[in-house]
Parts: structure tokens; C-alpha cells; sequence
């Protein structure tokens, strides 16, 4: 198992991109590209960045039950977490996620639509060459 997570970490920080999924409020399965996470703790927890007035921050609000999956496109690799999500405002880890490149979107990190997904994962499926393995977190 430790190897199968130092596997996906490393596929994990490859990624340019991630894809969130969630329940919208119509009750539909709806997924968004997300830049990939900006810091992650292991395979549990990723912080991502958003708008606050978003239609899939309300979504999360209502109902926090999420995946996230990270594909590696040249290997056909991919890995999907299963675990839900919180919306932070909190100006510390605002502040800790932020990146210079963020002023094309927000004005500053204190920007009130500037907001932080935690995304806390409960289990991961991880798919390579034709097989799955499913893994806790």
C-alpha cells in the first residue's frame, strides 16, 4: 500500500489540472476542471482555489459529497477520491494557498471571492495498466 501511494502522489503532482465532481442543485452529477491543488496533505487532504460566488461553491455548501480525480493523460493512469468538501475563508491558509498568479482573477489574497476547497478524502480508487486498486486513506 505504501508504495501504491508514493505511485499516485508522485502522478498526483504531475498534474496540471483536477477535476472536481459534485452534486448540483438541480441533484446532477456536475464536474469542473479545477487547477490542481495547491497543497495537499498526503492523500487526504487538498486545498483548491475558487470563487466564492461560484455555482459549485452553493452546491458544496448544500451538499459537501465530492470526488476528485487526477488523470495522467501519456500513461492512461488515473486516481478518484471519494470525501467531501469545505469552503474556507479563513485569511491563514487563504494566505498560505495564494500565489502571485492569482491577481489575473482575484485583487488579493483578501479578496472576499477568493476562497479555498478543502477536500477531504475518505477512500481512492487508482486505475493503471487495466486494473484497479481501491485503497483508504
Amino acid at each position: 500500500m505504501e508504495e501504491t501511494a508514493k505511485i499516485v502522489g508522485s502522478l498526483i503532482d504531475k498534474q496540471d489540472v483536477c477535476f472536481l465532481s459534485f452534486v448540483d442543485d438541480e441533484g446532477f452529477p456536475s464536474t469542473r476542471a479545477m487547477l490542481n491543488p495547491r497543497k495537499r496533505q498526503g492523500l487526504q487532504e487538498f486545498y483548491l482555489t475558487t470563487n466564492t460566488a461560484s455555482k459549485k461553491v452553493q452546491a458544496l455548501k448544500a451538499n459537501p459529497k465530492a470526488c476528485l480525480y487526477f488523470y495522467d493523460r501519456p500513461t492512461y493512469r488515473g486516481v478518484v477520491f471519494k470525501g467531501t468538501v469545505e469552503v474556507l475563508h479563513d485569511q491563514n491558509i487563504k494566505n498560505e494557498i495564494w500565489r502571485d498568479m492569482d491577481t489575473i482573477f482575484y485583487e488579493s489574497n483578501a479578496d472576499p471571492d477568493f476562497c479555498v476547497l478543502k477536500f477531504t478524502a475518505q477512500s481512492a480508487r487508482y486505475y493503471n495498466n487495466y486494473q484497479s486498486v481501491d485503497f483508504e486513506v
